[in-house]
């Protein structure tokens, strides 16, 4: 064998093994499932925990922020949906006593809490929404949801004393647990007549967009 032809047998199976060591490294995706290889991420789901501020109560469910906020996500986040279980007339302790199943039977990736303004109409001890409140986010935090707390704000006929209380709880829960927090849900639209229903407490249809803006960027983060 001539010292040229060795040579070249010498770069053959330098090659040889330089193929064998790439085809050995493809194995492991190789032996992979396709499904596994292209599985898309998982659908994201919101859900809304609220009173009729959030339910759409005196119009129909496909005109509240709720639902619209559902179509921006269909549009905008496609995979992610929105499950809608407020309820019109709904206290902090209702959703503290339902909250539990409904993650459980959801298991989702974002809640939102929109509860406490019938506490406040009531008089309701504000310590003990504060309370409900909590217990709301510890269980959304327990199957690893991100919160968002929305608050609200009471009329002063009730007093400086309990109105500046029943906004503070909201603040003072966002920055312990560290939540998202939208302070006053009806922020655009609460100095605006014609944006309430006769009863001057729940916003017509025309408005629920305005709503559904001031909603959004403090939702949007907690989606990516």
């Amino acid at each position: 064998m001539t010292s040229r032809y060795a040579a070249w047998c010498g770069r053959v199976q330098c090659a040889i093994g330089l193929l064998v060591l790439a085809w050995a490294a493809t194995l492991p995706a190789l032996a992979q499932p396709a499904a596994a290889r292209t599985a898309p991420t998982a659908p994201g789901t919101v859900l809304v925990m609220g009173d009729s501020l959030s339910a759409a109560y005196g119009l129909r469910a496909s005109e509240g922020w709720v639902a619209l906020l559902a179509r921006r996500l269909a549009r905008e986040r496609p995979g992610w949906k929105v499950v809608n279980a407020s309820v019109s007339g709904e206290t902090s302790a209702g959703g503290a006593s339902r909250i539990v199943g409904e993650v459980r039977r959801h298991r989702p990736d974002v809640v939102v809490i929109e509860l406490g303004a019938n506490d406040g109409l009531r008089g309701l001890p504000t310590l003990q929404t504060r309370i409900n409140l909590a217990r709301m986010i510890g269980a959304a935090h327990g199957v690893g949801a991100e919160v968002l707390l929305v608050g609200m704000r009471m009329p002063p006929n009730l007093g400086a004393e309990y109105t500046r209380a029943f906004e503070g709880n909201y603040s003072a829960l966002a920055e312990r647990y560290d939540t998202a927090l939208l302070p006053f849900l009806l922020e655009p639209i609460a100095l605006d007549e014609a944006a309430f229903q006769g009863d001057n407490l729940h916003p017509v249809a025309s408005a629920q967009p305005r709503l559904l803006e001031h909603v959004w960027p403090a939702l949007a983060p907690l989606l990516d």
